[in-house]
């Protein structure tokens, strides 16, 4: 059984020993859902962004000259990566509050 699996089955079993409605035990599920859709979602611009400073340090550290354009397109670069980020955050919401 995969993790997410195993979570959400602890989960109902859980909010069902602690004799809650139906519509609590949904509300309990779907913020965990979405909990987890986040942080999942937060995983890749995460790894992208530390790739990416990290590559611009290692290039301003070989050419010293060329720092300035390096940070430029570094900022930049990382302004689109955390784009992905914001949407992995509107779909939580999406999902918690829909």
């Amino acid at each position: 059984m995969s993790v997410l699996a195993t979570i959400a089955t602890e989960t109902l079993e859980l909010a069902q020993e602690a004799n809650l409605t139906a519509d609590d035990q949904k509300g309990i599920a779907g913020a965990a859902g979405a909990g987890m859709a986040y942080g999942l979602a937060a995983i890749g611009p995460g790894i992208g962004i530390g790739y990416l400073v990290g590559q611009a340090v290692q290039a301003m550290a070989r050419q010293p000259e060329a720092a300035g354009a390096v940070r430029t397109n570094m900022f930049l670069g990382i302004a689109f990566t955390e784009a992905l980020a914001l949407i992995g955050f509107v779909v939580f919401i999406l999902l918690k509050f829909a």
